[in-house]
């Protein structure tokens, strides 16, 4: 598995972890250690995507940053279903 694909396996990790976290939180709002967890995955998220945006280009285009630089760049390199992320 190359790098890229490990990033974006470790924020898929993440994204799952906060996921639960906040079903766990919606019953056990006052949970200390779980608040906790949640900040730390948090965190640690944005400083995976941030590394992952650095290094390989937008991971989410959104409506607030398509198109920004006055052109269209999302179709210059394979598109989302094209790319083999578990490639060596």
């Amino acid at each position: 598995m190359n790098n890229r694909a490990m990033l974006f396996k470790k924020i898929n990790e993440l994204d799952f972890a906060i996921h639960e976290l906040v079903l766990y939180l919606d019953t056990h709002p006052k949970c200390q250690r779980a608040l906790e967890l949640i900040n730390k995955f948090r965190r640690l998220r944005a400083e995976a995507v941030e590394e992952y945006e650095q290094n390989y280009g937008k991971l989410i285009v959104t409506s607030d940053n398509a198109g920004r630089d006055g052109r269209w760049n999302w179709i210059d390199s394979p598109w989302p279903w094209e790319k083999d992320f578990m490639e060596a």
